[in-house]
């Protein structure tokens, strides 16, 4: 069709003798063939009459010839670059007029909005606009122009109206950003944009947002944005809509510099507590890169990280904790500060497990500096440290026990302590065969060399080199085009490199950032490749806890998820599967992320649900389609939503199929969306909690179970997991202090049901009793069946 009417349609579109509308309809023809056919446009003599149809006198040609001309522009801007002029004369005539000008083609009072909105997107095209002076200062008139009518009173109260005004006046103040040479028109811009902040219209006060967004990166209007800064973080805290706050957040962070730093960055941290999930990620970045960029006291970075994996642990990626031990490594002032603080840290109750790596890493450099405090004596931190290492994952408790032997080289007194450790980890009932080899590697080590060349092999870290920031470039990632260029190039700090004779490194392999870089950034994954490790991150932190490994063996473990949300879910030397997942009542989502590991396209990529049909109807789980190929070394994420109709036994599986250079792959993997994930914690005292245990004595309304501990018995942990479980952990309730009891309400569509807990230990026979008592038969026995042998 292009070719047949190729040279017929040009001619239509620029002949004197065409009609208005028949001219106005060729230059649409001719835009749709053009997206189709980009060769169909004739140069030479064409451009300039093309161009020159933005003086045509019907207001219908010059919208839709305005249309083709900004496709056209895109393609070649050079060509065209004459519209400009034309342009500029043309959108002046529409911003002069009087009413009576343009009466036929005026929309509620608003000239030519469509018109005028079409023409400021065209000169968007080019920068700078124009070199023209004349030109130049006509455009600036033009916009000044726009500018005050904005101020003007409404001309009708109809929304119409304020919709056509206001569409012309935000193309108008983008045009003013992306020219971002007048500062007289930037603070303008930017005064005006301020008004909207607290405009009843949700979408106004968005737009107002993201449009300060930009001016808050030009150094002529920076200061004016700031003064807005209460009016923005009163909408990161108040607003209604999760776009708007996100919104504000982006705002917050781009009108951040040193003077107002500590202010932005505790008020973020201050919302983080009640953030949305959808957006906890994104601050968690975000904060951490301000505290760091703006750090003029160092001291004052580490409470901020420390608090951030405090408030939202679940969120702190990898890369954020690598940073603060890059910094607490490279300077020197901040270390025993550092100790100090993680110390403290860990001493509560609920401790999240990027705590305990921070603190494990930090401790085995710089324990030695807080040592001489009795409450923080050598043996206080080891035990403190140990008390920890059974709620942990394997990665975790890999570093600690490098912590361990870092222990010995700085506190000798306590080496036959730590002996002890790991030669109860290096016998044959060990669970993990790589903690074990482990484990034994260092007991040898303690035990056969001597003081120097232990002091040698465990010396502490040196400085790491100055690099880029790698946090930056997960934010860029995540948010394109949302992260000014100018942060990425001056934000440097240090990263870190491979480093010799230190046991926190030189006892791991680097990991290949191509073959087997961990694409979710949630666990170390296989390596057998010494090779060097180029993206930036601190891999030898954890350690290859799986390096010996057959790669065939796949990591999988979903009982872990009964009391967590997010973390790795299956991984084999092809493919990981990372879940992020969020609750509230009787809904769920499950975003499930799926990470080739090989250099190879991992082709008819099909993960299948498998849900019994009498389950089906009482868990309704619905699953998006992803694409059919998994490129070499990306990621591709799905989602899943889950609506609990009724209560329910087990949990849904995902059949996962694929080939892998040409064989035929399948993996089932159960899906963490076990009944406890729709719990609705709940508040009781002792007189209510026992009433209603009394209440709930009936045979059908109460499970019991008893079953040995599988660890040493170990209550701080058996707390944890009940808090991550879903139900309210009760405290100052049960007269035996030993004993843990917790109440809950089952939110399903049908009902809501009624749960208490309560479990018992008897450290002599290290043993537990688990009772459950609930208003449902179904969901005592499931409850009390799950969370067996758990502790």
């Amino acid at each position: 069709m292009a070719e047949s009417f190729s040279n017929e349609i040009p001619k239509l579109l620029v002949s004197g003798d065409t009609m208005d509308v028949v001219k106005q309809s060729a230059a649409l023809c001719l835009l749709r063939l053009f997206r189709s056919s980009p060769d169909i446009i004739p140069g030479g003599e064409w451009t300039s009459r093309i161009i020159h149809l933005l003086n045509d006198q019907h207001m219908g040609v010059v919208t839709a010839a305005t249309s083709l001309i900004d496709a056209l522009v895109k393609r070649n801007p050079d060509e065209y670059k004459g519209c400009v002029n034309l342009a500029v004369s043309r959108l002046s005539r529409i911003v002069t007029a009087s009413y009576t000008d343009l009466q036929d083609y005026t929309y509620y009072f608003v000239p030519a909005p469509w018109l005028s909105v079409k023409l400021l997107r065209l000169l968007q095209n080019y920068n700078p606009v124009t070199e023209e002076p004349g030109v130049r200062a006509r455009l600036n008139e033009t916009l000044e122009t726009i500018l005050n009518k904005a101020q003007e009173p409404p001309k009708s109260k109809k929304v119409q109206h304020s919709n056509a005004k206001n569409a012309v006046l935000f193309e108008a103040i983008n045009l003013i950003i992306h020219s971002d040479s007048e500062p007289n028109l930037l603070v303008r811009a930017c005064n005006q944009l301020g008004q909207f902040l607290s405009n009843r219209e949700t979408n106004l006060r968005y737009l107002a947002l993201e449009s300060m967004c930009h001016l808050a990166t030009s150094e002529f209007s920076h200061e004016e944005v700031k003064k807005h800064q209460e009016v923005v973080i009163l909408s990161m805290k108040m607003e209604k809509d999760v776009s708007v706050r996100q919104m504000a957040v982006d705002l917050l962070y781009a009108m951040c510099d040193r003077s107002n730093a500590e202010e932005i960055v505790q008020e973020m941290l201050n919302y983080l507590e009640t953030a949305d999930y959808s957006i906890r990620e994104e601050m968690v970045l975000k904060v951490a890169i301000l505290a760091e960029k703006y750090a003029t006291d160092f001291t004052w970075y580490v409470d901020v990280i420390l608090n951030l994996i405090r408030i939202a642990g679940d969120y702190v990626s990898e890369e954020v904790w690598y940073r603060v031990i890059q910094i607490v490594i490279n300077r020197e002032e901040v270390q025993g500060y550092a100790a100090k603080t993680v110390f403290e840290a860990l001493q509560a109750p609920a401790c999240h497990e990027n705590m305990v790596k921070v603190g494990g890493y930090i401790l085995g450099e710089f324990g030695n500096l807080i040592a001489g405090d009795s409450r923080s004596a050598p043996l206080v931190q080891f035990k403190l440290l140990h008390s920890k290492y059974h709620l942990c994952s394997p990665m975790t408790r890999a570093l600690l026990l490098s912590t361990y032997i870092k222990f010995i080289n700085l506190f000798p007194e306590i080496r036959t302590n730590i002996q002890e450790v790991f030669r109860q980890h290096s016998n044959l009932r060990s669970a993990d065969a790589e903690l074990q080899q482990r484990a034994s590697e260092y007991l040898q080590l303690s035990i056969v060399a001597s003081t120097d060349v232990l002091a040698t092999v465990l010396e502490e870290m040196p400085s790491f080199p100055e690099r880029e920031s790698s946090i930056l470039a997960v934010l860029k990632k995540k948010k394109p085009g949302r992260v000014p260029e100018n942060e990425i190039r001056e934000s440097k700090s240090p990263a870190p490199a491979a480093v010799q004779n230190n046991t926190h490194a030189a006892t791991n392999h680097k990991v290949n950032s191509n073959a087997n870089a961990d694409l979710l950034g949630l666990s170390t994954p296989p390596a057998n490749n010494a090779v060097n490790n180029s993206s930036g991150t601190l891999i030898d932190v954890l350690g290859d806890i799986y390096g010996s490994a057959n790669n065939n063996t796949a990591i999988y473990n979903t009982k872990k998820f009964l009391f967590k949300n997010n973390g790795v879910l299956f991984e084999n030397e092809m493919l990981q599967i990372g879940v992020k997942s969020e609750f509230r009542q009787n809904l769920g989502r499950l975003g499930l992320f799926y990470g080739n590991k090989t250099q190879i396209p991992l082709t008819n990529f099909t993960p299948v649900l498998q849900w019994e049909p009498e389950n089906a109807l009482k868990l309704n789980v619905q699953m998006k389609p992803v694409e059919p190929t998994l490129e070499a070394g990306a990621q591709i994420q799905q989602l899943l939503t889950a609506e609990c109709i009724e209560d329910y036994a087990d949990s849904p599986t995902i059949e996962v199929n694929f080939r892998y250079n040409g064989v035929q792959q399948k993996f089932s993997i159960k899906l963490p969306l076990t009944i406890n994930k729709f719990f609705e914690p709940t508040e009781m005292n002792a007189d209510s909690f026992f009433a209603r245990w009394k209440n709930l004595s009936g045979e059908q309304q109460r499970a019991q179970k008893v079953f040995k501990a599988q660890q040493p018995l170990d209550l701080p942990g058996a707390r944890n997991k009940l808090m991550g479980f879903g139900m309210q952990l009760l405290d100052n309730v049960d007269p035996n202090p030993d004993n843990m009891v917790c109440a809950g309400i089952i939110h399903t569509q049908s009902q809501q049901v009624g749960c208490l807990l309560r479990l018992e230990p008897n450290k002599q026979a290290q043993m537990f009793r688990l009772t459950i008592r609930a208003s449902k038969e179904s969901v005592t026995r499931e409850i009390c069946d799950i969370l067996t042998d758990q502790f």
